[in-house]
């Protein structure tokens, strides 16, 4: 008993090693050798610390003994209760281990008046004397665990919808102590589990568990041995049955996978001594973007374009269009007739830093206030009178919006009048936003979280309009990295709602799609402004990725375009890895 605990020990920290390790680099002294980084494969994964990947769960179930004489009396006789609860960790994906203690009894039958009898003797169709018995027990035992849909599909990836229902398979050995008779009475059992997990959400936090189990005593379980009697007898004894359960995994519950590196990884044993030795860090800032807009149809994406897609975001003005004949405007506003079949046309954009406050809301979430404006005459005139111009709504396909789209998007039909315009602005492009972006977006522990407005700062420069928008310090911050920094990787990843109201033939592929080339464009927009400006220009355009997500695509129920998720949503997570001198 003690070798074959101390095997299955032995096998199951093997098995919690077996995975592709992280590889860490550092400036260095020596001689270098080259080695190999993990891939984006589905089957590799960066194992994680001892303290990640636990869980906790709990069931309740019924099952029916198979002893010597199951068979003398009726099938419901053999049926009980039982229960278990344990704790386990999962190595990698498909590998884990668990602790399990269990409670129940076994009832049963039996010829020969053993210690577990209960009541009186009692007589069979066929004239045969027996008794009813019943096992009480406890039991603790270690189970090796393989998850079947992991070890066969690939891991799926962190906060993923694909694998939500699994399948788990586990084998393991207990201690069972036989309760409340008068001889003490210990055996070991052998434990085989087939489970059904489905999870509540995609983050894969809790699951509902339906087990299959089976466990295996010794033929002497129930204290009958039929050995020299000239009866058929069982190997072995055995409950059979089904329960239902909860599971709980504790943070961290997911894995990491490293993309492959385009050049070798050199390291060494010699490492420079501090306080030379560098800091390698990781931030991330989101861009935020309208919706049905990406910008691909704007500049710097179409060459000579008047209108920047990101100093749009920055310090644009309602739909960055006016109206091309002013006399015709007046005229129109002035008798009440419709302005749509006038002609309009694009205003350049302006950088944000060269923008004076002048009252006019500008940016998509740079402030309290909404990038749409109000089309009537006081408005429109009021606007005139400051800029020279008067601004337009874009006119498409029988459509108005009220901010900037996509010419691909711009004939498609919202869900709500309501929603072709913005009347509502968290901030979220600004950092006074910082603290609500916080608190939705999942960040990972070692990254420092910035806004766009003062990444945009510390390319372009901090002043004007753009100024109300950023945190100084911030600011600061940020250009020292970016100026005395070593940029060695920055990646974009588009993201779009699930909110599409087509309706046609096969309308939730072609939604799908549609939203999917949003995400896409939007890490476009945002990879190309970084490769064209200020300190990025000098870095190689290998150092560059745009990761075009499996699944891009938030769900979002909220039929409203301008709610806090569905903006939330709509956005661009850029993920910049750099090395800076420790000061």
């Amino acid at each position: 008993m003690k070798k074959t605990m101390f095997f299955i020990m032995a096998l199951l920290l093997a098995c919690g090693g077996v995975s592709a390790q992280t590889v860490v680099s550092d400036t260095v002294r020596g001689e270098a050798t080259v080695q190999p980084q993990p891939t984006d494969d589905h089957y590799r994964v960066v194992t994680n610390r001892f303290w990640d990947n636990w869980f906790v769960f709990g069931e309740v179930g019924g099952h029916a003994f198979a002893g010597d004489y199951g068979s003398v009396g009726d099938f419901d006789g053999l049926l009980s209760p039982d229960f278990r609860v344990g704790f386990g960790k999962w190595f990698t994906p498909g590998i884990g281990v668990k602790f399990q203690f269990g409670m129940g009894n076994s009832k049963g039958y039996s010829k020969e008046e053993t210690m577990f009898v209960t009541g009186d003797q009692l007589i069979a169709d066929d004239g045969t004397p027996y008794w009813k018995t019943k096992m009480k027990w406890l039991d603790f035992s270690v189970n090796a665990m393989f998850n079947l849909s992991r070890l066969f599909c690939g891991y799926e990836g962190k906060d993923s919808k694909r694998l939500m229902n699994q399948f788990i398979a586990s084998v393991g050995l207990g201690a069972l102590h036989h309760y409340d008779i008068a001889a003490q009475r210990n055996e070991w059992s052998g434990h085989f589990e087939l489970q059904y997990s489905r999870f509540f959400s995609r983050k894969k936090d809790l699951s509902l568990d339906v087990k299959a189990h089976a466990t295996l005593y010794q033929t002497n379980f129930d204290a009958v041995t039929l050995k020299g009697t000239g009866e058929d007898s069982h190997w072995f004894d055995a409950n059979v049955g089904l329960s239902v359960g909860l599971t709980y995994y504790f943070k961290k519950r997911h894995w990491d996978r490293c993309l492959q590196c385009e050049e070798p990884v050199y390291i060494t044993n010699t490492v420079l001594p501090e306080p030379n030795c560098p800091e390698y860090k990781t931030m991330v800032f989101y861009v935020f973007f309208p919706n049905n807009y990406s910008g691909r149809d704007d500049a710097p994406i179409v060459s000579g374009a008047p209108v920047n897609a990101v100093d749009y975001l920055a310090s644009g003005v309602f739909t960055q269009r006016k109206f091309a004949d002013t006399d015709a405007v007046e005229s129109a506003l002035a008798s009440g007739r419709s302005l749509s079949r006038l002609e309009t046309e694009d205003v350049p954009t302006e950088k944000a830093n060269k923008c004076e406050a002048d009252g006019v809301a500008r940016g998509y979430e740079m402030s309290s206030a909404p990038i749409s404006l109000d089309v009537d005459a006081a408005s429109m005139n009021a606007f005139k009178d400051k800029q020279g111009y008067y601004y337009a709504p874009i006119y498409s396909g029988g459509k108005t919006w009220y901010y900037r789209v996509d010419d691909e998007t711009a004939t498609q039909s919202l869900m709500s009048s309501d929603n072709y315009k913005e009347s509502t602005s968290y901030g979220l492009n600004a950092h006074s936003g910082l603290d609500m972006v916080k608190s939705n977006m999942t960040l990972d522990d070692d990254v420092d979280l910035y806004s766009f407005a003062d990444v945009y700062a510390a390319v372009e420069g901090n002043g004007g309009v753009l100024a109300n928008s950023t945190d100084a310090a911030t600011v600061a911050e940020l250009k020292n990295i970016f100026e005395n920094g070593r940029i060695q990787f920055v990646s974009a990843e588009g993201l779009a709602t699930s909110q599409d109201n087509y309706s046609g033939d096969d309308a939730e592929n072609v939604g799908l799609e549609r939203n999917k080339t949003l995400a896409y464009n939007r890490a476009r927009t945002v990879i190309q402004w970084l490769k064209d400006c200020g300190v990025f220009r000098n870095i190689g355009r290998n150092c560059f990725s745009l990761n075009a997500l499996t699944d891009p695509i938030g769900v979002v129920n909220d039929p409203s375009t301008r709610g806090l998720n569905a903006k939330l949503n709509r956005c661009v997570k850029v993920r910049i890895s750099y090395v800076i001198e420790k000061q």
